[in-house]
């Protein structure tokens, strides 16, 4: 089915959900890396970032559904760069792409040397989330996102190639199980 671009859509229950764009699903946080999330050699500990990126990924994917989310997949994350002992790590993400009741957030990570100024990118990440109603805890749909700009609707076309990459994979492996 293919998507107007109204801000409109009609909802399960014949009433109307309007779009939300990718602005209200903005989120950022960053912290100061302490001695207790690094390892011996006083780099940030690459389980403490992925924790990290599902949180602020969470803040996104809630903001825009306003529902409970749960992680249902990182299908990439990418360290590029380390975050050392002492530095800002700062985390910015986004909704790239809503579906039916799942969301895909992309999450950057930055680290920050707070002498100098200068920042890096370090991590990059991709995470699924589903909405979940309030009450019955089941899977809820999600409203449409509004993409604007040439980077968000480039962000949405990747978000599907990867969507369609993930069920491929999820259908590869039932039919290896069985």
């Amino acid at each position: 089915m293919k998507r107007t671009k109204s801000s409109k859509s009609a909802s399960a229950d014949g009433g109307v959900t309007r779009g939300k764009p990718v602005s209200a699903s903005r989120s950022e946080m960053s912290e100061v890396v302490l001695p207790a999330e690094t390892n011996l050699l006083g780099k940030l500990l690459g389980g403490h970032v992925m924790h990290l990126v599902d949180v602020v990924a969470a803040m996104a994917a809630s903001r825009h559904s306003n529902s409970y989310v749960v992680t249902a997949s990182v299908d990439y994350i990418d360290f590029r760069n380390a975050v050392n002992l002492g530095e800002i790590v700062i985390l910015m993400s986004q909704v790239n792409r809503v579906f039916n009741t799942s969301m895909e957030v992309g999450v950057k990570v930055y680290s920050e040397n707070p002498l100098t100024g200068e920042r890096k990118h370090t991590t990059t990440a991709y995470v699924t989330f589903v909405a979940l109603d309030e009450f019955s805890k089941t899977p809820k749909a999600v409203p449409p996102l509004l993409v604007k700009t040439a980077e968000e609707k480039r962000r949405w076309r990747e978000a599907g190639a990867r969507r369609k990459y993930r069920l491929a994979m999820r259908f590869k492996k039932r039919r290896r199980e069985e």
